[in-house]
């Protein structure tokens, strides 16, 4: 805080105005969440039909187990730096030691198609780290 200036915590009229107007919308609609729980099974079953070490998970987010938290860091670091992708490695202590992991939160708007990418783009990544996938038979 300095002298001579003043704070204030008034929000701005059209800001909740915006607000309440979405928090509305969303106690109305369940369209946003259900699109969500698609696109979530869509990205679940993308992965493991490429044999990518999907986890189970009855939420949005879809856990892919990589089981090392210098790996999980630099596949993070790869998506992010070649393919624009942002995922968050979970690493120990919010998981136990070897069970590292990327978190994938697909939304409503994700496309199949940005799905299909994302796969594609993993499943490279996957091999460059010499890490095994377990195709299905």
């Amino acid at each position: 805080y300095a002298p001579g200036f003043i704070f204030t915590t008034s929000l701005s009229p059209v800001l909740v105005a915006g607000a309440l107007a979405s928090i509305r919308h969303l106690k109305q609609s369940t369209a946003e969440r259900d699109g969500q729980q698609v696109a979530a099974q869509t990205l679940k079953d993308l992965f493991a039909g490429s044999g990518l070490p999907v986890m189970d998970s009855s939420t949005h987010i879809v856990p892919l187990l990589v089981g090392d938290p210098i790996k999980a860091k630099k596949i993070s670091d790869i998506l992010l730096a070649e393919y624009g992708v942002y995922v968050q490695p979970i690493n120990y202590p919010t998981v136990p030691r070897g069970t590292e992991r990327l978190r994938f939160t697909p939304g409503p708007a994700h496309s199949e198609a940005m799905m299909v990418d994302l796969t594609k783009a993993l499943v490279e990544v996957w091999s460059r780290m010499e890490m095994e996938l377990a195709i299905a038979a």
